[in-house]
């Protein structure tokens, strides 16, 4: 920026009411290099408009998550000619919505409704804390809803049986499972599709609007796969929970049948590594199996030689 725009002139209080920051934010904001020095007129600082829209611009990325020291390295670069747009539009395009789903109300009452008609407001605060509910400013009796089918599967459970203080343990487990596949999924498309747009520096317009375009593609891909793999996967284990109730009640024939074992818990948790989770039944049962072969040969073998030993005494 190498000038102040001759369309407005503020005082720094004015400035301050523009732009909802406060005096003491703008004077920061110029001791660290983020806003540039007002220009002098007589014993008065102005401000122009090009204050007013970095101040503004320093709020939407302050929004987005990004710190001080990260946005004084994009304004330097926009200030080298860079170009800023480029990466706002990347910015944009991250930040917005991973889902085609949209927000909801619900009222206090009809939340009530759907749990059971009494109202649970230790179970309220849950749902707050978890993101499930938002509180609406001035509105105690109204709440924003981010995902209706999060809640929904809640109503679902609840209706089904499940308490609501073990739905708010389940979400929080099933919250840090999905939060690390996500990072997961981050690290492989950084690894292999975004390195090269994520250097030292920002990126160019030119990269960092293709880097865009990645995302809005790559973005359903992470949903789809964990569809698909949770699909597989509830059908297997559910099939095999299944059969294990309706087995339960058989006689096993004779010779089949089974007798729990206790393992050390490192020792199990060395087989998942090594074969997985769902192959470590089969691996023990066919590692005692051998172990118990190779212990019968050796009995035969020492059992052989006794017999050859006492011949030749004989």
């Amino acid at each position: 920026m190498s000038g102040t725009p001759k369309t407005g002139r503020y005082r720094i209080e004015d400035l301050a009411h523009a732009s909802g920051a406060t005096v003491r934010t703008i004077r920061a904001y110029q001791d660290r290099g983020l806003l540039p020095a007002p220009e002098r007129r007589g014993r008065a600082n102005v401000y122009g408009d090009a204050h007013l829209a970095r101040l503004r611009q320093i709020a939407d990325l302050l929004d987005r998550g990004y710190t001080l020291a990260s946005i004084k390295e994009l304004l330097e670069a926009w200030d080298a000619g860079r170009g800023l747009g480029g990466v706002l539009g990347l910015v944009t395009e991250v930040h917005g919505p991973w889902t085609d789903e949209h927000a909801a109300r619900i009222t206090r009452a009809e939340l009530d409704e759907r749990f059971g008609g009494s109202p649970d407001e230790a179970a309220l605060a849950e749902a707050v804390e978890l993101g499930v509910l938002e509180r609406v400013p001035g509105r105690d009796d109204e709440f924003l809803v981010p995902s209706p089918q999060e809640l929904s599967v809640a109503v679902e459970l609840y209706a089904a049986g499940v308490p609501l203080a073990a739905i708010s343990v389940h979400l929080r487990e099933l919250r840090g499972q999905v939060e690390h596949i996500a990072a997961r999924f981050l690290e492989f498309t950084t690894e292999h599709v975004f390195a090269r747009y994520l250097g030292d520096h920002p990126p160019t317009d030119a990269d960092a609007a293709e880097a865009a375009s990645l995302v809005r593609r790559l973005r359903p891909l992470a949903r789809q796969t964990v569809d698909a793999e949770l699909a597989r996967a509830m059908r297997l284990f559910a099939t095999r929970r299944l059969q294990r109730h309706l087995l339960a009640e058989d006689p096993e024939p004779e010779g089949e049948r089974t007798r729990s074992v206790r393992l050390p818990a490192d020792t199990i948790e060395a087989v998942h590594r090594l074969v997985g989770e769902e192959n470590a039944p089969a691996f023990i049962a066919a590692a005692a199996e051998r172990e118990l072969r190779a212990r019968t040969l050796d009995t035969l073998a020492a059992t052989h030689r006794q017999n050859t030993q006492l011949d030749q005494i004989g």
